[in-house]
Order: C-alpha cells, then sequence, then structure tokens
C-alpha cells in the first residue's frame, strides 16, 4: 500500500458494513478500492478468487502461497477482511473457508469486463462549450488553488506570498483548522506540527488528507458519505481534459462540486455551468504514483518537462543556508525555521539559529521533520557529499529540539499477560515484522503496539487453528 493509501485506508476501516455495501455497489468504486488500497498479493487472491462461486478452503489458498511467505499472506487476508472483501465461511464438518463478498466481486468484474448503465465513471459531456479547456490550462488552475491552500498555511510567516487571484472560502479555512493543519488566533494563522508534516508530503497523499477531512465532516454538512466516496473515487477513472455532465448527479455530490473547486480538484468555467473538469489531482486520486512529486516543489517538476530541479537547498557548516528559489511558497517554508536576510531575484539566504528553530518548534514542528525536509530538497552539490547534510548541523537541529524535551509519547496498545513463552513469542515477532511493534520485555511477555487490528486478528487466527487441530 502506497504511502498516500494511508489516511483513506483508515478512515474506510472505521466504516460499518452497511456504507461498504452500498459502496460497492458502484464499479467505479470497487475498481478504484481494488487498485489503490490493496497490495500485489492481496490483489493476487482477489483475481484469483474473481469467478470462484463456491467457498475456497483456507488449504487451498495456502497453496497458493509461497511457505516462506504465510505472513504476507495472513496480512492480506485481514486487509480483505476489514474492507469487507472477503469474509469466512464455517460450515459443520468442513475445514475453514473464504468467498468474495457481493456486491465487491460482482462489481469489480463489470468494471474489468465493461457493460452496464451504471454511469459510475462519469457521463462525458456532448455540449459543445464556447471555449475549449486545455490539459495545461487544468493543471495550471489546480497549481494556483492548490498552492493557495498551502499559502495559506506557511502565508503567516511574514514572505508576502502572491494570491495570484485564488480566495479562499471560509468552508476551506475552517476544514484546515478542523484537521489540526493551522492554529488560528483572531487574525494570527500558525502552522501546526501535523501542518508541516502535511506539506512535506508528496500532493497525492495531501490531496487525499484533504479528502479525509472533508469526508470526516460531511455529516455536519448535512451530507452523504456514501455519495461523497463514490464520487471521489469516480473521479479518480475520469480522463484529464474531458468535460463531463452533471446530470447524473446527486444533490451531495453536485455541493461537492463548489467544494473541491477551492482545491483545485474540480473546474468549473462558473457554478451554473452544466459541466464540470477534473483535474489532474482528480484523476490521480486512485492511481498507484502520485499526481505530483512533492508539496513544495510545487507544480513545476510535474507540469514541465524538466526533472532535474528536485534540489534547491544549500546549507554550510557555519548553518548558512542557500535557496535557489523564487517561489513563495518555497520561501515562506524555508522562512519557519531559518532567518532569511536577503533575497535575490532567484535565490534567498539566511541563517539557522536557535532561535528560529527553536520558534519552529514551539510551533510544533519538530527537528527530524526539519532534517527532512533539508534532505528532500538539499541542491545537486550537496548529494556529491558523503553525508548530504553537514553532521554538525543535524546534531544541533536535535540538541536545540531536545532543550525542551525529556520525554517522548506514543499512542498506541499494550499486550499482555501471555500464559507462556511460545504463545508470547508469535504475536510480538508477528507485530515486529509488520512494523507497529514499538517496546517490548521479554521477561515481562508483554509488548506494546501503535495498531492492534492486525496483531488482534493473528490472535484470533491462532486460536481457531489450535481449535481446529484439537
Amino acid at each position: 500500500m502506497s504511502a498516500s493509501s494511508v489516511r483513506s485506508f483508515e478512515y474506510l476501516e472505521s466504516l460499518p458494513g452497511t456504507v461498504f455495501n452500498r459502496l460497492y455497489k458502484q464499479p467505479s468504486t470497487a475498481l478504484a478500492i481494488f487498485r489503490r488500497m490493496l497490495p500485489n498479493l492481496a490483489k493476487s487472491l482477489v483475481m484469483a478468487m474473481l469467478y470462484i462461486t463456491r467457498p475456497l478452503p483456507v488449504t487451498d489458498l495456502e497453496t497458493w502461497v509461497r511457505p516462506g511467505s504465510r505472513r504476507d499472506q495472513d496480512t492480506a487476508v485481514d486487509l480483505l477482511e476489514r474492507l469487507q472483501i472477503l469474509k469466512r465461511t464455517v460450515e459443520p464438518g468442513k475445514p475453514r473457508s473464504y468467498v468474495l463478498t457481493n456486491p465487491f466481486a460482482s462489481s469489480l468484474r463489470q468494471a474489468l469486463t465493461g457493460g452496464g448503465n451504471h454511469k459510475s465513471f462519469g457521463v462525458p459531456s456532448d455540449v459543445q462549450t464556447k471555449i475549449s479547456v486545455t490539459p495545461a490550462q487544468l493543471d495550471d488552475f489546480a497549481r494556483r488553488q492548490w498552492e493557495g491552500v498551502l499559502g495559506y498555511m506557511v502565508g503567516s510567516t511574514g514572505i508576502g506570498l502572491r494570491n495570484e487571484g485564488v480566495n479562499l472560502s471560509p468552508s476551506v479555512k475552517h476544514l484546515l483548522q478542523y484537521g489540526g493543519l493551522v492554529d488560528v488566533r483572531g487574525r494570527s494563522v500558525d502552522i501546526t506540527q501535523d501542518g508541516f508534516a502535511f506539506v512535506l508530503q508528496e500532493v497525492n497523499a495531501q490531496v487525499w488528507t484533504i479528502l479525509v477531512l472533508y469526508l470526516e465532516n460531511a455529516e455536519q454538512l448535512g451530507m452523504d458519505r456514501v455519495d461523497v466516496l463514490s464520487f471521489l473515487f469516480m473521479l479518480g477513472s475520469l480522463e484529464l481534459g474531458q468535460a463531463y455532465s452533471k446530470a447524473n448527479l446527486t444533490e451531495t455530490q453536485l455541493q461537492m462540486l463548489l467544494d473541491l473547486r477551492d482545491f483545485g480538484i474540480i473546474y468549473q468555467d462558473n457554478p451554473d455551468s452544466d459541466t464540470y473538469y477534473p483535474t489532474r489531482l482528480a484523476t490521480t486520486l486512485t492511481s498507484d504514483a502520485g499526481a505530483l512529486r512533492s508539496a513544495s516543489a510545487s507544480f513545476d517538476t510535474a507540469l514541465s518537462s524538466s526533472t532535474n530541479d528536485k534540489g534547491y537547498v544549500v546549507i554550510e557548516t557555519n548553518y548558512r543556508i542557500y535557496a535557489y528559489t523564487s517561489s513563495p511558497l518555497q520561501i515562506a517554508i524555508l522562512s519557519l525555521f531559518a532567518r532569511l536576510s536577503t533575497r535575490y531575484p532567484n535565490m534567498v539566504s539566511g541563517k539557522m539559529t536557535r532561535e528560529s528553530v527553536r520558534r519552529a518548534i514551539g510551533m510544533g514542528i519538530t527537528g527530524d521533520q526539519i532534517i527532512d525536509f533539508l534532505y528532500t530538497h538539499a541542491h545537486a552539490q550537496m548529494r556529491k557529499n558523503a553525508n548530504v547534510l553537514p553532521p554538525t548541523v543535524v546534531d544541533q537541529i536535535r540538541l536545540w529540539q531536545i532543550e525542551g524535551e525529556r520525554m517522548k509519547s506514543t499512542v498506541g496498545f499494550l499486550f499482555k499477560d501471555f500464559l507462556s513463552a511460545a504463545e508470547y513469542e508469535g504475536p510480538c515477532h508477528y507485530a515486529r515484522d509488520i512494523g507497529v511493534l514499538v517496546w517490548k520485555n521479554d521477561a515481562k511477555r508483554m509488548f506494546f503496539v501503535t495498531r492492534h487490528e492486525q496483531v488482534a486478528a493473528y490472535l484470533k487466527g491462532q486460536k481457531e487453528k489450535r481449535r481446529d487441530g484439537g
């Protein structure tokens, strides 16, 4: 599963079964979840079972996977069960079996083979417009709108971001505050730790973060979240540059058009138009590849032919920093943790000081986030060194952070009270293998994890195996 899928998966996992049943009636939704949410092994299992109508015994399923990959199989099956794609069937006197759920299986078959009049993949408009909209124009619109969102988040630094005609609606500002990405006090807007982490993400992950916040807020707006989810998954299947009709959209989806336009996900020349255009932000929602490389690099790299402009930051051992950029957004991000003193047409310079870094830390930005940002955007000349960033700078940033920190908290779950060492070691090693183990104490047979669902499913599976063996 790609990094940009995590937030959307966590939201889907929290939905009740009745919502999944309605969602999977749309072939576009079934295809989108298959493409985006499932790892390769889970996809292989689904495709192998797609045209099998009878329950498949678990012993047959295990023959499809190499013996050394059983844990990968358990993870894939657990994921499919949590997404209500696969369900267990237990009949007296027969081994435990699995079967694909309906309507997911029927909708995925329809999406792959075509046919039907469900119109879940959008209805292309046959209305001739006076002015045609090109993909380049859609990219430019999406860039302006999305940079307007990011500029609002970091624009309180006094750099003076160009507005470029982007006026964020109150609902967009409320959503950013609701999601904890900004902290608003009166007229002051400060980016938070989560907000800075958001800025460092690839754009596709940023878009999904915003959309999940939108979903969580949908019921307060009187919107049907199934309609919202179905529309979002449909957008990922549309074609860039093609106009689509609004005729088949529900009231909720028509309301969404206005909100998504503020984010640059949808383009309409005016709200009363009978058509809408998906931008690149929409058409890559359910793609494995991100729409754009990174937020702070803006849309320039993705929308231009050049691919050599990724790095623009140079930092010296004396904490002097030089950024070869004219992007107001990139400059504003730098000013969050550096004191900028000089600005040229294509470069800014300044210095990282204890005060500037401590100010960023006071806003919730961590030292590791600053280091990751500098590493990600280091100039090509910096990458020729054995250490991309000067070790003295990296160490000092961390020292400045721990001046005010002595303890780090982690939200998670504690597993304890195992009856034997063998009973303890299995789930503990499993938690380590899937990357959720934070701490363990072998002597006391206790371990701490960040997520409990897969570990709990593992324990349940082990219990069933012992019972079947008995």
